[in-house]
C-alpha cells in the first residue's frame, strides 16, 4: 500500500485566497481540496 503524504498547513486569517469557496460558514478545513473528501475527513 503506497499512500502519498501531502503536508498542508492551514493558518488563520481573513480567508481571501480561497474565496468564494471558503467562507465563514464553510472554512478551509471543510473544503475538498485534494479529491472528494475534506482535509478534516482525511486527518
Amino acid at each position: 500500500m503506497d499512500k502519498r503524504i501531502i503536508p498542508l498547513i492551514m493558518c488563520g486569517g481573513a480567508g481571501t485566497r480561497l474565496w468564494p469557496a471558503s467562507r465563514e460558514v464553510r472554512p478551509k478545513q471543510f473544503l475538498p481540496l485534494f479529491g472528494t473528501r475534506s482535509t478534516f475527513q482525511d486527518t
